[in-house]
């Protein structure tokens, strides 16, 4: 499955964005969001999905 942003607690840093290996995290209407058909949780990038690394909100990131 992939990755989703938790739209509630999101402080809209964007950090995310630019850590995406996929470019699957993008800004629409005032928030980000992951694009399920892009995420591949970094698998052949990273060993840890970046989203959820770098995000300075815990658990804003997660795994829908």
């Amino acid at each position: 499955m992939a990755y989703k942003i938790i739209a509630s607690q999101c402080t809209v840093c964007g950090a995310c964005e630019s850590e995406c290996p996929n470019a699957a995290i993008s800004y629409k209407n005032d928030m980000y969001v992951i694009d399920p058909k892009k995420c591949t949780h970094c698998e052949g990038h990273c060993d840890t999905p970046q989203c959820a690394v770098i995000c300075p909100v815990p658990d804003t990131c997660v795994q829908a």
